[in-house]
């Protein structure tokens, strides 16, 4: 009797260090957390656009993978033995997992449990992914979350996505894994089965498990540059790499020193740094991934909110990685305009039926802008193929408005992914038509009259998702240049400085007369129907929130205030 009292005094004090009204349920898609009013662990509701994107994603490469594996098995059964034929349900995650309601669990009655240190672990052994001509079955993906602080993401993974036999949350503070084991059991018994969390630096776990997950994501609070030679190395070949980076001010252009030393590469502050900073990030994956033989295929790269977000599938293979160089470029942008040109890393030529590869011709450029005079700087090198796969883009699209209510800022992917669907795949970079007026000291044409002026001029043109006045288009400078010159004609602007670069541009003759008579391709189809493409913040202060630990102090409220004004 007395060592049962021992017991149940040890458990009530247990039960007395977690007490519900220190905590807030936080709902989001199907997934339930308990959140400490103290801030002990980071949470950022504005990373719910961030959640609802990877999961679409997610659920994308499931059904890819799928089709991949039984294309493999199909090409297998033509040249080589017969292969058992494997019905799709046999491919399937347990029934236990795949047919839970969605609905909120009764997790008041998992209280008592929660109390204990003990992780969650995952029922029976891992489904490791195995790679080699004796596999046959498709084996339920892997997930491994290196950065998991709360855990709702890796929970949303777990409950909401099928096809996923096991999920692994890591987390190198203590409090964040206890929070995310509480979070786990608060969630039930389909969040048991699946999920599991740990306490390890992430760098040094996916160094100890190289090609043993499917999927693998990295969101850090700040950069992800410390994670990535880790990380390319524990994806399996052909699995995917969902990789966010917060640290914009640096990837924009504004400690170009610190952005080299983090990511290789010097960024330019131009209207396109937002773009040029994905791309920067993409050439930092590919190589890291070159180091190890290994290779990116980007599937989709979202600018949102406060950060970039790269999509990109990971495949080894050491002749294809001789390509690389095709895929970089250096920039040059003009100190004096909008004019800028991408110099190509290297090139290849073909001779006595083999592909050479040799550096890439230059200068690109004169030492003087042939536009307006003045001198260049130059960034890179950045990831200068394309940034989306535009058959993923449509699939994942498709997906999203087939299950709309399973989606929680699903109005504002919904607008990200549609405007990406209508961008120009192959054209880097894009131009600011306000900014462009800005240097003419004019008037700026609309919208549809210079996408018209450029279509009846032989080329392409299209918005991009990252700025409601972006233009991507493969005009060359000097024909962009030639239709201002046109519009000034019919808008005249006031006498400007002769040394300025606007008036160096305009004191010269167009050689293209520009026709801005309406094009029919000058509306997108979203335009054309009145589809929203960018939308307004959803509340006040909408962007990054404190670091976990950090209380809101009077400081910061004025701070915020004034940003409010």
């Amino acid at each position: 009797m007395d060592k049962e009292k021992t017991r149940d005094e040890e458990k009530q004090q247990k039960d007395t260090s977690f007490d519900l009204s220190d905590y807030t349920i936080i709902k989001e898609g199907e997934a339930e957390i308990l959140m400490h009013s103290k801030n002990q662990v980071f949470y950022n509701k504005t990373q719910v656009n961030n959640r609802d994107m990877s999961i679409a994603v997610l659920r994308t490469f499931i059904s890819q993978r799928k089709l991949e594996h039984e294309s493999m098995l199909d090409r297998r059964v033509k040249t080589g033995p017969k292969v058992p034929d494997k019905s799709v349900s046999e491919m399937e995650p347990p029934a236990d997992s795949v047919q839970y309601n969605g609905k909120s669990n009764d997790g008041y009655e998992l209280l008592e449990e929660m109390s204990s240190d003990e992780p969650c672990s995952i029922s029976g052994a891992p489904t490791r992914n195995l790679q080699g001509k004796d596999r046959e079955e498709l084996k339920p993906a892997r997930v491994l979350e290196a950065l998991s602080a709360s855990g709702l993401r890796a929970l949303r993974y777990a409950r909401e996505v099928e096809g996923i036999g096991q999920v692994v949350a890591l987390d190198n503070d203590k409090v964040s894994v206890e929070a995310c084991r509480r979070n786990i059991r608060f969630n039930g018994a389909v969040a048991c089965s699946k999920l599991e969390s740990h306490l390890a630096d992430a760098r040094v776990y996916m160094l100890t498990h190289p090609k043993e997950f499917d999927v693998v994501d990295l969101d850090p609070y700040g950069s992800p540059s410390l994670f990535l030679d880790s990380a390319v190395q524990s994806v399996v070949d052909g699995g995917i790499l969902m990789c966010t980076a917060t640290d914009l001010a640096v990837l924009c252009g504004g400690n170009g020193e610190v952005c080299y030393s983090k990511y290789g590469s010097y960024p330019l502050r131009g209207k396109y740094c937002h773009e040029m900073a994905l791309r920067i990030l993409l050439a930092c994956i590919e190589s890291h991934a070159n180091r190890y033989k290994r290779y990116i295929v980007p599937v989709l790269s979202v600018q949102m909110d406060f950060y970039v977000r790269v999509f990109v599938r990971i495949y080894s293979s050491a002749s294809a990685m001789k390509n690389t160089p095709l895929k970089l470029s250096y920039v040059y942008q003009c100190t004096g305009c909008d004019s800028f040109h991408l110099q190509p890393v290297g090139r290849t030529i073909s001779k006595d039926n083999r592909l050479r590869y040799h550096p890439g011709f230059g200068p690109a450029i004169p030492q003087e802008c042939s536009d307006c005079g003045k001198k260049f700087n130059m960034g890179g090198p950045i990831w200068s193929a394309p940034i989306h796969d535009q058959e993923w883009v449509a699939s994942i699209l498709a997906d999203v408005k087939s299950m709309k209510e399973r989606y929680p800022a699903y109005d504002r992917i919904c607008a990200v992914l549609t405007a990406i669907s209508e961008e120009l795949p192959d054209v880097p970079l894009f131009l600011s038509l306000h900014n462009i007026s800005a240097t003419l000291k004019c008037t700026s044409p609309s919208a549809v009259m210079f996408h018209s002026a450029v279509i009846n001029a032989g080329y392409r043109i299209s918005g991009t998702h990252m700025n409601p006045l972006g233009l991507k288009t493969d005009a060359p400078m000097h024909t962009i240049w030639d239709i201002m010159r046109c519009w000034v004609k019919n808008h005249p602007v006031k006498a400007q400085p002769s040394n300025q670069a606007g008036s160096v541009i305009l004191a010269k003759e167009p050689v293209l007369q520009a026709n801005f008579a309406q094009a029919v391709a000058s509306l997108s189809k979203a335009q054309a129907k009145k589809v929203a493409r960018f939308l307004p913040n959803p509340e006040r202060h909408w962007g990054p929130k404190l670091r976990a630990g950090r209380q809101i102090t009077e400081r910061i409220v004025k701070m915020l205030v004034g940003l409010g004004r």
